[in-house]
């Protein structure tokens, strides 16, 4: 059991994101992380789904969404090169004096911007890959994280390769 990450390209409609996770919950799986938005074509969405599961599993996941009407192209791109991204914004604990102090070289070190400055809490601004926000978000839990939002995992393919819709 491992993660996937799935390119599906769906026709750009109303009810179509809730077709494609109904097959996942229908099926038992937990969906770890989605992302959805426009992509290239104005007709066309793209959503990035990451779902844990063996081959099998996602081969099977692979054909019933292929048997969808408003599914364009699924690609698991799990094993190919890729750049992959996630945003989180991070509001966490910062009193005037050491520990904002503290909070704003740790952000500096993550390359994090600082986007809200309260009296008493600073708002992060961070993108990366996964393995970054977690280690940033473990290095900020010491000072008290107050709220905490993360997109889902981004991804696009390494040079000239593209998941597009065959035409």
């Amino acid at each position: 059991m491992k993660p996937h990450t799935l390119s599906v390209l769906v026709e750009n409609k109303a009810g179509v994101l809730s077709r494609v996770t109904g097959l996942f919950s229908r099926r038992g799986f937990n969906i770890e992380s989605l992302a959805v938005g426009t992509c290239e074509e104005p007709d066309m969405s793209r959503i990035t789904i990451v779902v844990i599961g063996d081959d099998r599993q996602l081969e099977q996941v692979d054909k019933q969404l292929n048997k969808l009407i408003d599914v364009i192209k699924v690609s698991d791109i799990t094993d190919t090169e890729t750049v992959e991204r996630e945003l989180a914004l991070i509001k966490v604990n910062a009193e005037p004096g050491t520990s904002r102090a503290e909070v704003m070289q740790i952000a500096s070190i993550f390359r994090a911007q600082i986007i809200d400055v309260g009296s008493r809490t600073v708002v992060l601004e961070v993108t990366g890959d996964s393995d970054k926000i977690n280690a940033l978000e473990k290095l900020l839990r010491q000072y008290g994280i107050k709220e905490l939002v993360r997109t889902g995992k981004i991804a696009i393919l390494r040079g000239a390769k593209v998941v597009k819709a065959s035409k």
